[in-house]
């Protein structure tokens, strides 16, 4: 499913599964349906057209047109997973699903009551596909598919070229710190070409920054170009560029224009050949575009320079070395609003105004062409008027600064749009949770599962390629990504295109909402304000067709959930209940759903046993959630990917049927850790592992448990909570063999005696992350853990003097160690050696590295 096409492409092929699986249907209907879904395939490909021209060009009938057709193939999905639930209660997307619905019709109508249902859902469908071939027809789209192109703008980073070093606000420290970049470090020859690479999101300054640099420094090299590329880059004429700048009297000859890119970049090559040179290229989208673009340098032991600009990590991982350029610190951003908007020294005449400023400021998040753009905007404006643009959702009339925005958004491919608009659901400065994220696009159908990757998997990558575009901002802890904040800005452009679009709908602060003109919402996000109740006309609900409902800080009033009738994402995180508690009613009527999403909620007055009801279910997260016991009907969701139970407790002989979890998080009181431990062994699809154990005076009660870890054969991620042995008995880990898969292991509170041999780097050649408690650690013990060939993060806690010569072959892709309460002391060693010592102040610990 993408932003354009809507739910068209997975219509046709669950109307395919129809022709196909044993539904004995009469010759008409087959032919109705195969005629159907030709005439669905031929929209498609003309939806998929238009999804490739960039919004501007698109002529007003064909966008009302493909407007048409999203919210219709919204309606279609809907009827045909109408008819699948009501006879089977599984999901489109599962290959046996058709068959076990047909022998469940068989059991619960007649033949010929099936194909009477069978026969209105088409007669349904063929009716609004006769619609949109009709306007498909009348709005001429094929003929008319493309506008004629707008006069041409500015480019808003063109003044960035040409801006007096005078007139630029904090640059100093970010230009010296990428002069010293290009300065050849250690031992690097000095005349070894040099290229380093300047990456941040759109508007931050990367094109001022490098251009105040190249101005600096171009005076000590003996020829110099600055080029910008950008995302469809003409090379003819970006190789031309560089020639003219870097001799122009010899290259504006008109003769060069019918060189083709073959011969310019081997002129470009003679000409550097035996120089020292200095050339930036500027706005680099691709690494394919970048791999053509470097074959035009030569490496001639010369001291040249390279620099480039991009948003994209891929592309900035290409050089030697990358600058990450950050927001202007707050101070900075103040001078230069100041400086735009009152001159002389950068201050602010007003009180009150400078009240205003900051929180027009904060907006801003210290991006430098937000802030330019907004002091142009406000410049000569009343008190009254920078209120208004303060209170008005977004900067809808900052165009510069959205313009360079809606580049990255629409450079994305249709499904990573897709996945980034979602992100509008979210407040302003939220913490965004990464793994929770995916599953609601898994839930929404916006991530289609790989043939030897699973949905997460797949999810995951959609989640990294939106960070390596700069689009999003990766929340880390201990070196790991858990999550996301979306800058104000970029926040702003999501959420204007999605009420465009109706994409989600958000409310005010009043609760008053636009209804799109379809008349039917798509997704609702409450945001920082009561979700309660919106009043409708009984023959017209516009929430009827809702498939996501969203409520993040919000005081949660009684919902009649059973409007809801295509529901597949239901998230009440962090909200409050002005009745004390939180009412579930009805929640079992939401056939559809597919993520149930309540974590730190309030207290929920009863869960309801009717559960079992909801097949699709995928996700249900209740972290910090206040109850006390699931029903045991919960063993029905046979489906359930995720489940995160915190504190609530599950009945025995639930999780054992569970059979399809990959992520499961949960507390196991003492009485119930052996039932746990054998259950847990039946859990094969497992990854992602995080159990809350209560201590057990008896060690032999977790040997279950134990021996249930060394079946989970997938299992990637370990977090035990709890310590399960006593330093004086571990031989249950020692006898334990860890998958191989494994890459995370965390055991904060698990206090070994000794290095268990379950750790060794044959045994475990992925493990990327190790938290351990070691009482005492020997020299073999850290050679050990010295060979684990992919071992990134280490964290050790150990109450042991051994000292031990490291070499180069060992801890080879270390990046963050850490020794709690211990001191760290560098000693300067005969030789090349270095000596560390490492203790808590009682009991030494040294490694000699030679």
């Amino acid at each position: 499913m993408n932003l354009v096409t809507g739910a068209l492409g997975s219509v046709i092929p669950k109307l395919g599964e129809l022709l196909k699986e044993e539904y004995d249907l009469q010759t008409g209907l087959r032919k109705k349906i195969t005629c159907l879904s030709r005439d669905l395939e031929s929209i498609h490909v003309a939806l998929q057209t238009v999804a490739e021209v960039p919004p501007e060009q698109l002529n007003k009938q064909v966008k009302l047109w493909a407007s048409d057709v999203r919210e219709m193939s919204y309606d279609m999905e809907d009827v045909i997973d109408n008819f699948l639930v009501r006879v089977d209660g599984r999901e489109a997307r599962d290959p046996n699903r058709f068959k076990r619905a047909a022998k469940k019709i068989g059991k619960l109508f007649s033949k010929s009551k099936a194909r009477q249902q069978i026969a209105d859902m088409i007669k349904s469908i063929n009716e609004q596909a006769k619609v949109l071939a009709e306007r498909h027809n009348r709005y001429k789209v094929d003929e008319i598919m493309v506008k004629r192109a707008p006069s041409s703008t500015v480019d808003p980073r063109l003044e960035a070229m040409y801006k007096e070093v005078r007139e630029l606000v904090g640059i100093e420290k970010p230009s010296e710190e990428l002069m010293s970049k290009l300065s050849l470090q250690g031992d690097e020859s000095k005349n070894k070409m040099k290229m380093v690479s300047v990456v941040g999101v759109g508007g931050l300054g990367k094109t001022t920054l490098v251009k105040a640099v190249y101005d600096k420094l171009k005076v000590d090299f003996e020829c110099t170009a600055f080029v910008s590329v950008g995302q469809n880059p003409d090379f003819k004429k970006l190789f031309r560029d560089i020639l003219i700048d870097l001799d122009k009297a010899e290259y504006m000859d008109p003769k060069m224009s019918i060189l083709d890119e073959k011969q310019l970049i081997d002129e470009l090559r003679k000409y550097l050949k035996d120089k020292r040179y200095f050339i930036v290229i500027d706005d680099i989208w691709k690494v394919e575009i970048w791999k053509t673009i470097k074959w035009a340098f030569v490496e001639n032991k010369n001291g040249s320079r390279l620099i480039t600009t991009t948003r994209i990590v891929g592309v900035a991982d290409q050089a030697d070395e990358i600058y990450r350029l950050q927001p202007l610190p707050f101070e900075k951003s103040r001078k230069l609003f100041y400086t735009r908007v009152f001159g002389g020294e950068g201050r602010c005449p007003d009180n009150q105004l400078d009240e205003l400023s900051e929180k027009i400021l904060k907006k801003c998040g210290g991006v430098p062409l937000a802030i330019i753009t907004m002091a142009s905007f406000l410049l000569g404006k009343s008190r009254g008027q920078w209120i208004e643009v303060l209170n008005s959702i977004g900067f809808r009339d900052t165009s510069d600064t959205m313009q360079i925005l809606s580049l990255s958004y629409y450079d994305l491919p249709p499904h990573l749009k897709t996945c980034l608009l979602y992100l509008s659901a979210f407040p302003e400065d939220y913490e965004i949770a990464k793994d929770s994220l995916i599953s609601k696009w898994v839930a929404e159908g916006f991530v289609q599962k790989g043939e030897r990757t699973g949905f997460f998997e797949v999810g995951e990558g959609y989640f990294n390629e939106l960070i390596n575009r700069s689009l999003i901002m990766a929340e880390e802890y201990e070196g790991i990504v858990f999550g996301c904040r979306v800058h104000d800005m970029v926040l702003d452009l999501l959420q204007q295109i999605s009420q465009e679009e109706n994409f989600m709908t958000i409310p005010d602060n009043d609760g008053t909402m636009t209804i799109p003109p379809s008349g039917r919402v798509r997704r609702l996000a409450h945001q920082n304000r009561a979700a309660e109740p919106t009043h409708h006309d009984r023959h017209m609900d516009p929430l009827g067709h809702l498939r996501s409902l969203i409520a993040y800080n919000c005081e949660y009033k009684v919902l009649s959930l059973s409007r809801f009738k295509v529901l597949r994402v239901l998230a009440l995180e962090n909200c409050i209940s002005a009745e004390g508690y939180i009412h579930l009613e009805h929640l079992e009527s939401l056939l559809h759903l597919r993520y149930l999403g309540l974590g730190y909620l309030g207290p929920i007055q009863k869960f309801p046993e009717g559960i079992g009801a909801l097949k699709l279910l995928q996700t249900l997260n209740l972290n910090r959630t206040e109850m006390k016991e699931l029903p045991s009907s919960i063993g029905q969701l046979t489906q359930l990917i995720c489940l995160h139970v915190g504190r609530t407790s599950v009945p025995n002989g639930v999780i054992e049927n569970l059979t399809s979890l990959e992520d499961l998080e949960i507390m196991i009181c003492r009485d119930t850790i052996g039932q746990f431990g054998r259950e847990l062994g039946n859990l094969r699809e497992l990854k992602v592992l995080t159990v809350y154990l209560h201590y057990a005076e008896d060690p032999m009660v977790y040997s279950d448990f134990i021996d249930s870890l060394g079946k989970l054969h997938k299992i990637q991620y370990l977090n035990l909570y709890g310590d399960i042995t006593n330093t004086d008995d571990q031989h249950l880990w020692d006898t334990l063999v860890l998958p191989q898969t494994l890459q995370h292991l965390n055991l904060p509170y698990q206090k070994f005696n000794a290095l268990p041999s379950c750790i060794n780097p044959s045994a475990l050649p992925n493990l990327n992350y190790l938290v351990m408690y070691v009482q005492y650690m020997d020299q073999e013990a850290l050679k050990i853990l010295g060979g684990m060939p992919e071992l990134h993060y280490l964290k050790l806690v150990v109450y042991s003097l051994v000292t031990l010569t490291i070499h180069s072959c060992f801890f080879q892709k270390l990046r963050s160690l850490w020794l709690p309460l211990s001191m760290v002391r560098f000693v300067p060693n005969e030789g090349s050696s270095a000596l560390f010592t490492v203790g808590n102040g009682h009991r030494m610990l040294q490694l000699a590295l030679k």
